[in-house]
């Protein structure tokens, strides 16, 4: 067993970890990364599969990520617009496909007007209680007694805004039943990506791609840390007191003045803390867990549906792929799609045998691009959920009544142990820029002394 000494030590080598450990070299303190993976990244993965690249953990940048641009724009990594030119597509709960321009899908007047007046609500909202701390606001705890499914049955009978709505927190992004999650919880979300206009609006939101892939942020990061990354050490052992942590993997073990705990909350408890953690944080993270979602990936010979007027964008809360896009790689002649199948819908398909559940999703593809998306050259299905150390998707989120009652110890370090990853940001939660946000702030609370906020 080899031991070591370092200023800090930081377990976990996604964008949150690397970036702390990146902005803690410069202040001239030593460190080690443990990663339990064989790879860096974390959620990001870039992978090359049957000859084409695919990005099977995140990708996007949004012109509100300023904490991801910044390290972009540090690291002289390039963008690239995602292809949004052409009409998009809808299909309603009866099966009928429109295509359509503009922000609100095509639905009845009085459907676009109740979408948009829960989109106005929700706006305020996120105005009003923000991303960094929810549970300050006075009307947290009833918010977030409140399940966002009950939330939107009391503000309107219209079923297909409820379900469109809905869909855009639920499926896209806790990939979660709306019945699982507070409308606190929604509210965070919303207000993390500057308002839920922003969240509903896919242009925004998924404006940008990072040529070659965005796992370079990490892969690059690794690269100047050398042999301070040592992958295929999880740890398993943290000892910890007034005087500094020691953290003890397979084939490593280093002391440390401090600890960076950089892995999603649901993978905390995995680590034996020796004194056990508070019972604060023992409860608290029982109560956040991962979504599902399964990414899907299908590549053909052309983008074949930019040939028929279609930008390659498409929703339907009732398809088996509920949002789907074009996801071209940046100077590639073949056409790439990407779809997802989230929540209790993914559910669904994972109990079906693979190619039956592939099937399946390509009939979903089809019904919205036509029989041409029933045979791609490509096909694969990036699965968060059976990753080993990671375990769901996109990030961890509280059951009805958590976040109010746990928000405030989120971040907060206990003894010489920080927390830093995209699931416990406020700006850019569950994003990449949130990973990079927090990986600054908690490298500058180890550097001040001082608690991040």
């Amino acid at each position: 067993m080899n031991t070591i000494d370092r200023d800090v030590v930081i377990i976990g080598a996604g964008a949150s970890g690397l970036t702390a450990a990146h902005e803690l070299r410069k202040t001239g303190l030593s460190v080690a990364v443990l990663e339990a993976r064989d790879r860096v990244g974390g959620r990001l993965w870039t992978e090359t599969i049957d000859g084409a690249m695919l990005e099977l953990g995140g990708q996007w940048v949004s012109p509100d990520q300023d904490g991801l641009i910044s390290m972009l724009d540090e690291l002289g990594l390039q963008t690239y617009s995602r292809y949004r030119d052409g009409e998009s597509i809808y299909i309603n709960a009866d099966g009928k496909k429109t295509r359509y321009t503009g922000d609100i899908f095509p639905v009845a007047p009085s459907t676009a007007s109740v979408m948009e007046d829960l989109i106005s609500q929700l706006d305020a909202l996120s105005a009003q209680v923000g991303a960094e701390e929810p549970w300050k606001h006075p009307s947290a705890a009833e918010l977030d007694r409140l399940s966002f499914k009950s939330w939107l049955e009391q503000r309107t009978d219209d079923q297909e805004a409820r379900d469109n709505i809905a869909m855009f927190v639920a499926g896209a992004m806790l990939t979660k039943p709306a019945h699982a999650f507070s409308l606190l919880q929604a509210v965070l979300m919303s207000a993390s990506a500057g308002c839920f206009s922003n969240l509903v609006d896919e242009d925004f939101i998924l404006d940008k791609r990072v040529v070659g892939g965005l796992q370079q942020v990490p892969l690059q990061l690794a690269e100047q840390l050398g042999e301070d990354v040592q992958l295929s050490a999880p740890v398993r052992t943290l000892t910890w007191d007034d005087d500094g942590v020691t953290a003890v993997a397979d084939d490593v073990t280093v002391r440390a003045k401090y600890a960076v705990m950089a892995v999603p909350p649901n993978l905390i408890p995995r680590v034996n803390f020796d004194p056990p953690l508070p019972r604060r944080q023992q409860q608290m993270h029982q109560h956040l867990s991962l979504g599902l979602v399964i990414k899907v990936h299908a590549v053909y010979p052309t983008p074949f549906w930019r040939d028929d007027g279609l930008s390659g964008t498409c929703f339907s809360p009732y398809q088996v792929v509920h949002e789907a896009y074009d996801n071209t790689n940046h100077g590639d002649s073949r056409g790439t799609l990407v779809g997802f199948v989230s929540d209790e819908t993914a559910d669904g398909v994972f109990a079906l045998p693979a190619e039956d559940r592939k099937r399946k999703i390509l009939q979903s593809l089809a019904a919205y691009y036509g029989d041409e998306a029933l045979t791609p050259e490509v096909y694969y299905e990036s699965d968060w959920g059976t990753e080993e150390w990671t375990r769901g998707a996109y990030a961890a989120s509280f059951d009805l009544g958590g976040l109010s009652r746990y928000g405030d110890s989120l971040r907060e370090p206990v003894g010489r142990i920080h927390f830093s990853c995209s699931d416990i940001a406020g700006a850019g939660f569950q994003h990449v820029d949130g990973a990079i946000r927090m990986g600054r702030r908690t490298a500058q609370a180890i550097t001040t002394g001082e608690a991040p906020a």
